[in-house]
């Protein structure tokens, strides 16, 4: 008797791949955007259009979102680990870097994950892990230290800093938005999300710009500009945010993140062949190094177990 396939078990991975191979192609869209506009009046353009783009959703009866009654302080702090704190620092690291060398840094986010999950969860790396989590270190370091006639500069190590600084606020986005999915929908976390980016961002955006409403809007109709605020604004903060907020829903939060190797194979790719970034052979080495330490972090990290302090309420309904 032939068994039917359950597609419904791919799903979480299909939309792991989906939102790595979009974030992959933002960080160009960013550095692109970035020739024109200050980092926090992209941000703010982006979100606010992410924003404008679900409440249509949820207006045309696409998405629903019902949050009365449920807890909102632990929402509030997911967004403001992401986009809060993350996307400033990983713009600003975008804008002092390449794209290339920023997908490279964001891919240790697993790395972060696991870090913190041991702290907070007390899921204990095992000696394995904690040789490829060493590994990844090492090739973060090589990229640091070999950046050709960039090492020179200083405010590329400042770039560095934001990166990974945004690498931990990644790591404690995926913790929170663990715990938070027995309680709220990815749509509903996505909305949340949408929302306060928007708000925060273009508050801080426009106090910075010093100028008319007008001049401070008018910036994003520039066809060098509309294009990246479209991209990042839709596909990369609605879907790929929907997509990965729906894989951490399913997922155990040290096996969505792993997605962020494909992340990076597609960022250090668009840098490269698409902006001409230099990439450099020791880079490569980092690279590799990097890419095999969060690969070994996830593969021996700690499964879910009896007892995890991750609820399992979440994976266990239907897709």
């Amino acid at each position: 008797m032939n068994k039917e396939i359950d597609f419904s078990r791919y799903l979480p991975y299909l939309a792991g791949i989906t939102f790595s191979v979009v974030f992959g192609f933002s960080f160009l869209f960013s550095k692109e955007a970035l020739e024109f506009l200050d980092p926090f009046q992209l941000l703010g353009f982006r979100f606010l259009l992410a924003a404008i783009f679900m409440t249509l959703l949820k207006f045309i009866g696409l998405i629903k979102t019902n949050i009365i009654g449920k807890p909102l302080l632990p929402l509030l702090l997911v967004s403001l680990f992401q986009p809060g704190i993350y996307f400033p620092f990983e713009v600003l690291g975008i804008q002092l870097t390449t794209s290339s060398q920023a997908g490279l840094m964001i891919s240790l986010i697993p790395v972060s994950v696991a870090v913190l999950a041991a702290i907070f969860l007390k899921e204990k790396p095992g000696r394995i892990q904690l040789v490829f989590i060493i590994l990844s270190v090492i090739g973060v370091g090589i990229v640091v230290s070999f950046q050709g006639e960039l090492a020179a500069a200083e405010s590329h190590y400042l770039g560095i800093v934001f990166l990974l600084g945004a690498v931990l606020a990644a790591g404690f986005y995926n913790i929170v938005s663990r715990y938070i999915s027995v309680s709220f929908t990815p749509v509903e976390i996505t909305f949340a999300m949408c929302y306060f980016g928007a708000l925060q961002f273009n508050i801080i955006g426009y106090i910075s710009h010093e100028g008319p409403m007008g001049e401070y809007l008018g910036v994003i109709f520039n066809p060098e500009t509309l294009m990246a605020v479209v991209y990042l604004g839709i596909l990369s903060s609605v879907l790929a945010f929907f997509m990965m907020n729906y894989s951490l829903s399913k997922l155990p939060a040290s096996q969505a993140a792993i997605f962020a190797n494909l992340t990076t194979v597609v960022a250090i790719a668009a840098g490269v062949l698409i902006r001409n970034e230099p990439f450099y052979p020791l880079q490569g080495l980092g690279a590799v190094l990097i890419i095999l330490g969060v690969w070994g972090t996830n593969y021996f990290g700690i499964k879910e177990r009896t007892g995890s302090r991750i609820p399992e309420k979440a994976r266990e309904s239907e897709v």
